[in-house]
């Protein structure tokens, strides 16, 4: 089957750091689905890993944690699937990724697909749907669902994938003031279309940007990206006994000036179900068919930007190229091989 992967990890400007390669159809385990890609999209975890993860010798590493497919057979254990479904999901860090042909994955983290998008606005919405979901519900333990009260939601970086999304669900799900950080034309336009009700500059201090909005406390904070650079600010700005979680990877994060307010700090990885098998591994399942009736219902949107042609080394290295540029409004999508 063709596939897109690389030998040696490093930078994308490399001749090899994407290439094209055939491999053998992945082997089906006992509640695998064998999954026939259709499109994929990219996230910073793909450009991570490919900077800094080395195969094992001789092989090649298949990078994609987004993918939306047909089912073309099912392992002996499944219950959820069948072959011919529809289905759309983001994979194990731990397994081959999805820029491949055919693809297994684990049915209970994989989702219906939404019957109203085709594959390419499918393909953009497992990865940092599931990561929205899971900060906002999970880990800032926000109600789902209730729209009276419940403070403001900070989000840092209202524009990227995960922002994106994280804003449609609490405008729509919940009775929070969404606040999202933007800084050029373009990205304040987006957030707003996704539903903030308010956007404040991240290059200026965010606590001075709330209180100019006449909000002097946010309860819940999604620290999407430059939390540490943020941290300041965010010790001013969050409420007492509010809570903050946070994606990515900064080299210090102090958490002792929260503990004059009680703030509950949480990281969010959504990956942690699968590399660990949790016993409620199943509930992304439930998640991606929640996110695919909302989708379907008209209450949330596909945040695919851009289509970057067919599934190839070239156009994958494109996109990874774009991704790390920083400059990235919603979900880069590739599609069919």
């Amino acid at each position: 089957m063709k596939a897109v992967g690389y030998y040696t990890p490093g930078t994308i400007d490399r001749t090899d750091s994407l290439v094209d390669i055939e491999l053998p159809e992945p082997v089906v385990g006992p509640r695998d689905l064998l999954v026939r890609v259709k499109a994929v999209s990219v996230n910073p975890v793909d450009t991570k890993v490919r900077n800094g993860a080395a195969p094992v010798a001789g092989e090649a590493r298949v990078l994609g944690w987004d993918a939306a497919g047909i089912v073309e057979a099912v392992g002996d254990q499944v219950t959820l699937f069948r072959p011919g479904d529809q289905v759309f999901y983001a994979g194990a860090l731990q397994r081959p990724g999805t820029n491949a042909e055919l693809h297994a994955v684990d049915e209970r983290i994989v989702g219906h697909k939404p019957q109203s998008l085709d594959w390419d606005a499918a393909a953009a919405l497992p990865l940092t749907a599931l990561t929205a979901w899971e900060i906002l519900f999970d880990r800032l333990r926000v109600p789902y669902g209730r729209k009276s009260g419940g403070g403001t939601l900070l989000i840092v970086n209202g524009a990227g994938g995960v922002g994106s999304i994280l804003i449609q669900l609490a405008r729509r799900l919940t009775g929070l003031t969404v606040v999202a950080t933007a800084s050029r034309p373009e990205t304040i336009e987006w957030v707003r279309m996704m539903g903030a009700h308010h956007v404040i500059d991240h290059r200026r201090p965010l606590d001075e940007g709330l209180k100019a909005l006449g909000i002097a406390h946010a309860a819940y904070v999604a620290g999407l990206t430059a939390s540490d650079q943020h941290l300041p600010a965010i010790v001013e700005l969050i409420a007492p006994q509010g809570a903050i979680a946070l994606i990515d990877d900064p080299k210090a994060f102090d958490i002792v000036p929260f503990k004059r307010k009680s703030v509950s700090v949480s990281w969010e990885l959504m990956f942690t179900r699968s590399i660990f098998e949790t016993h409620d591994m199943i509930e992304q399942h439930r998640i991606l068919d929640e996110v695919s009736a909302l989708v379907d219902a008209g209450v949330l949107r596909t945040t695919m930007t851009s289509s970057s042609g067919p599934i190839n080394a070239a156009n994958l290295k494109a996109a990874h190229a774009m991704l790390e540029k920083g400059a990235a409004i919603g979900k880069a999508v590739l599609a069919g091989f």
